[in-house]
């Protein structure tokens, strides 16, 4: 069963139909549409998310952020990424505004792009459109977006931040990260401004009310830490790669203990062999033990996967641009993985990371391993 927050419900269980009913406080109104899911359920007819009067939920649980906000437990990533040679993938913009489009209709509220990917104006045109029709409110998505790379001044902040709110023709974002710790001026060449200056600029730019919330990512645990330490306010989030073959328990311990949370970005790795680097380390979705777990929870191995990141306590982000693969990827909250799967998950851990970038490791500010 999916909860959002008390008296709300979402694709229930149809087993589980009159302990709802017993438990929880829904009017006539959600009770009738709740019983249109179940029977839609036994009868296999598809159907859209069942939503609430008062507004329109998403599928993913809400989490709490350390300023009391919330923020959905799963949502989609923006940035196809790249090929198993390094190349960046092509997308066009119809391609992103479309998966935005489909996944606001199956149930998804957390929305992540970045300055960086060039579709912040495609992201802002799907929210628009489905809000016009009246699919959601403003305030039922949760928009996540990033500052570039050459704007860590502290007064280049809220510029950039302005910048992507125009693309994005919003008011605010829900959550505004730096990108990454290294600072790069426009020839290139890298910009020894302190991220503890860049944090400051976030700080403001929260402050006025362009941004609910602020992070980092792509940031390690010292980093993370001297901010905590060396600041006035700490991150609500921090995003990272998360997969099977970098688990980043460590980290995650250590962003758990300081009650910030962890968004996970390329949570399915290496799984796919057509986007698999050579030399990458297992699994793949044909891996049979993945497969066995799978088949017994009648749920596809990149669900698996995206089920163990949940119950890791991390938010993954799978990106996808296939309405298929988008409404699938959001079905892992009806189902929990034993103690002796999770074991098996936790062995492909080999610390790899699909994304490293080399080419920044002469940076006093490279966070990764050298």
């Amino acid at each position: 069963m999916d909860w959002n927050r008390p008296g709300k419900l979402l694709r229930p269980n149809p087993d589980w139909e009159e302990d709802l009913f017993l438990t929880c406080v829904v009017g006539p109104v959600e009770r009738a549409r709740l019983k249109a899911y179940v029977e839609d359920v036994k009868q296999k007819k598809p159907r859209k998310p069942c939503y609430c009067q008062d507004g329109s939920p998403g599928v993913a649980p809400l989490m709490t952020l350390n300023n009391g906000r919330t923020i959905p437990s799963l949502g989609l990533g923006t940035f196809i990424g790249y090929d198993y040679q390094g190349v960046p993938l092509p997308i066009t913009t119809y391609d992103t505004r479309r998966a935005v489009e489909t996944a606001i209709d199956a149930g998804y509220r957390l929305f992540d792009t970045a300055y960086k990917y060039k579709n912040e104006d495609q992201v802002g045109q799907a929210i628009k459109n489905k809000i016009a029709e009246g699919v959601i409110r403003r305030s039922d998505v949760f928009v996540i977006t990033k500052l570039s790379n050459n704007c860590h001044g502290e007064d280049a902040v809220i510029p950039a931040l302005r910048r992507s709110l125009q693309l994005l023709e919003l008011d605010y974002v829900d959550l505004y990260l730096i990108h990454w710790p290294v600072g790069l001026r426009k020839d290139g060449s890298y910009d020894e401004t302190d991220y503890l200056d860049t944090w400051k600029g976030m700080i403001e730019a929260r402050a006025r009310g362009l941004t609910k919330s602020i992070g980092v990512s792509n940031f390690n645990q010292h980093q993370i830490d001297r901010i905590i330490s060396l600041s006035k306010m700490k991150p609500a989030a921090v995003q990272i790669e998360v997969n099977l073959n970098i688990q980043q328990h460590s980290l995650i311990a250590f962003c758990h203990s300081h009650d910030i949370a962890v968004i996970a970005y390329t949570p399915f790795g290496s799984l796919f062999h057509r986007r698999a680097a050579y030399g990458a380390p297992p699994p793949r979705t044909d891996t049979p033990v993945l497969r066995r777990i799978a088949d017994k929870h009648h749920k596809t191995v990149p669900q698996i996967v995206l089920r163990y990141l949940v119950e890791l306590g991390v938010i993954p982000i799978p990106k996808s641009v296939t309405p298929k693969n988008i409404e699938m990827n959001i079905e892992v909250f009806d189902f929990k993985l034993t103690r002796e799967e999770k074991d098996v998950l936790r062995d492909f851990e080999r610390n790899y990371r699909t994304r490293n970038i080399k080419f920044w490791k002469d940076s006093p500010h490279y966070p990764f391993e050298k």
